[in-house]
């Protein structure tokens, strides 16, 4: 048995995997702001920290994994919610649970998006999210757009784990980060349902070159071998599993 750590393991994609490593037979530990073994607000630097702590004395032996599946879509408001537990939370975590991981040689497994790279490494969000300024971040994307807000953190948040997984790596922690396309998940039906951002995303939904959107099983099926014994070797890579479509926007980038 196995003893894997998770925030946003509730609903959607995190509660698939959640189900997934039960039914293995491993222990996952849930960390979620209503329905949880711990109930935490990510948002908060208090949140954060009771997570962590919660992590810590759930599972004093160490972690085989920790999933920070935790995010809001970018209908969430304020804009600045989104920064804060799609980027803030996560790297937070991550760094709060690295003890833990180390003791087991466990992995982290980001939930990155096939919308990060349409925000460009080099915009203004995305810079002052990875320089770690958190009040700057959030005052930067309130004044922008629900978009830029997710995408950016996502593309943050994979910059981060790319820049850190080789000293994850020489202490024994795999990083990587799994990039989901159109999911069909409670989260999502809310972007569907936006005036403005549902018919972009119906469409966007309707051009997946496999002919479908995704349901959770989908994600948590290469997630879970993502964190097994078989993925070893795997080691701060991002796995797009969104049915083609970053392939069919970005065909010479990979």
């Amino acid at each position: 048995m196995r003893t894997y750590a998770m925030t946003g393991g509730a609903t959607g994609i995190g509660a698939e995997l959640r189900q997934q490593l039960q039914a293995a037979g491993h222990k996952v530990i849930s960390v979620d702001i209503k329905k949880g073994d711990i109930i935490a607000d990510l948002s908060t630097t208090e949140g954060r920290e009771v997570a962590i702590d919660g992590v810590q004395r759930l599972a004093p032996e160490g972690l085989d994994g920790f999933i920070p599946c935790a995010g809001l879509p970018p209908v969430a408001k304020p804009l600045s919610l989104i920064a804060q537990v799609n980027y803030f939370a996560v790297v937070a975590t991550v760094e709060g649970l690295r003890g833990l991981l180390e003791k087991k040689k466990g992995s982290v497994l980001f939930v990155s998006s096939n919308s990060a790279p349409m925000v460009a490494a080099d915009d203004s969000f995305v810079q002052i999210c990875l320089a770690g300024d958190e009040s700057a971040a959030c005052a930067e994307i309130d004044g922008r757009d629900g978009h830029t807000a997710y995408a950016g953190s996502k593309r943050a948040v994979t910059i981060w784990m790319r820049r850190h997984a080789a000293e994850y790596a020489a202490a024994g922690v795999r990083m990587n980060a799994v990039a989901p396309g159109i999911t069909m998940t409670p989260l999502t039906d809310l972007v569907f349902a936006d005036a403005e951002l549902g018919q972009v995303m119906k469409e966007f939904g309707d051009s997946v070159p496999v002919g479908r959107t995704a349901q959770p099983v989908d994600i948590a099926n290469v997630m879970r071998f993502m964190l097994s014994d078989e993925a070893s070797y795997l080691c701060g890579s991002v796995f797009f599993v969104d049915g083609g479509s970053d392939a069919m926007m970005r065909a010479d980038d990979f």
